[in-house]
């Protein structure tokens, strides 16, 4: 079968086909020993085990909660710093401490106040794309527009918007380690320096609030500072251009749900729709078992890691009723798309206005807007946390204001 998940591994055919992958997974064996980076680990894949399993307190971030208690403050974390200090890498209560300091700064506010920024973003990368020759969406639009939007968001000066977007690939693709170790250190490094300079010269940008962000006197450090950002800089983007890359590949096969994109109170129900559909993060950071546990009646040994697939329990037919047809009309309700519990995505409403603006303002300008490569010859990247292709050639056609 294409696009399976082997007894032993995700092979090629899960790069190019997840859904079909996780499907066969959920069907013949939800969860699952997979090899993974070199490890092994346990997939889960039905929604009731990968909902429970976001907020079962047995299923720790760090690795070390796995140690007897004597032997965890001499062990290393699994992760450089100062990404073992991301939020994603955290438990209670080091996670409840900081999530409670940067959500001051990362306000629904703050979210909202970006929808006439993010609009103007998109309106001038349109406008500066050819309308009759192929264009690479990833490249000149999908990876841009985030990008823009988490760097000014943040404070990031222009000139270094490229090289993050190219570090924060690597730390999200399959890599060897070093060269993961060695894009960490250098987003870290350019971070420290970005951080002191703010703190010499605050302004309103986020990194700024981060730094003077307190809970009765209790402040962030730097290294909290960095790893917040990073993960920032990496998620703010990369979901998000995944996102609409695959949106924009979807809403090509289905006019009669593009159209809806023409009435702004259809389109948040369109983007919840097609969140659950495509899952931009297919499958959430590793969890490790801090007791012998069991995952849908499968035993799970303590010290065994745990992958959740959120994209496999968005399809799964027990929770949302034909699960593989796209259906904007159909209540996406629980969906698992930003994930659960104390952990689901801090930016998840930064997420769904830029989708909503990308793809309204992408057709609205470019009805025409046509694939100009075949879907064969796409090639995808190696990630099992998020899918979607390297490139995307299309033809804009013409402008509807031209």
């Amino acid at each position: 079968m294409t696009g399976t998940v082997r007894g032993d591994s995700f092979t090629d055919d899960y790069w190019r086909d997840p859904h079909a992958a996780l499907a066969w997974a959920r069907e013949h064996s939800p969860v699952r020993e997979v090899d993974f980076e070199g490890g092994r680990t346990w997939l889960v894949t039905r929604y009731a085990d990968v909902r429970a399993g976001l907020v079962d307190p047995r299923l720790a971030k760090d690795w070390r909660s796995t140690l007897p208690e004597a032997e965890r403050a001499a062990a290393p974390p699994a992760l450089p710093a100062p990404m073992s200090h991301m939020l994603t890498s955290l438990d209670p209560p080091e996670h409840t401490r900081l999530r409670a300091l940067v959500t001051q700064a990362f306000t629904a506010r703050r979210v909202a106040e970006l929808r006439p920024r993010v609009e103007a973003v998109a309106h001038e990368l349109l406008d500066a794309l050819p309308e009759d020759e192929p264009v690479d969406l990833v490249a000149r639009y999908a990876i841009v527009l985030p990008m823009v939007v988490i760097c000014e968001l943040l404070g990031v000066p222009e000139l270094e918007r490229d090289e993050f977007a190219r570090l924060s690939t690597v730390l999200i693709d399959e890599c060897p380690e070093p060269e993961l170790r060695r894009a960490s250190a250098q987003m870290a490094d350019y971070l420290e320096g970005l951080v002191a300079a703010k703190r010499a010269a605050p302004d309103d940008a986020l990194l700024s609030a981060l730094i003077t962000a307190s809970d009765e006197g209790d402040r962030l450090s730097d290294v909290e500072i960095v790893a917040m950002a990073m993960l920032l800089l990496m998620a703010g983007h990369e979901t998000t251009a995944v996102f609409i890359t695959n949106s924009v590949r979807a809403l090509l096969a289905d006019p009669a749900a593009r159209e809806r994109l023409a009435s702004p109170p259809e389109v948040p129900s369109l983007v919840e729709e097609l969140l659950r559909w495509l899952s931009p993060a297919l499958n959430a950071s590793l969890r490790f078992a801090t007791e012998d546990l069991e995952i849908g009646g499968v035993p799970i040994p303590r010290g065994a890691s745990v992958m959740l697939s959120t994209g496999g329990a968005n399809r799964d037919p027990a929770q949302f009723a034909d699960p593989a047809r796209f259906d904007p009309d159909r209540s996406t309700a629980g969906h698992l798309a930003f994930g659960h519990g104390i952990h689901r995505c801090l930016g998840a409403a930064l997420v769904r206005l830029e989708g909503e603006v990308a793809l309204a303002a992408l057709f609205a300008r470019f009805p025409h807007l046509r694939a100009a490569a075949d879907p064969a010859e796409l090639t995808f990247r190696r990630s099992v946390h998020v899918h979607a292709p390297r490139t995307f050639p299309v033809v804009l056609g013409p402008r509807a204001n031209g």
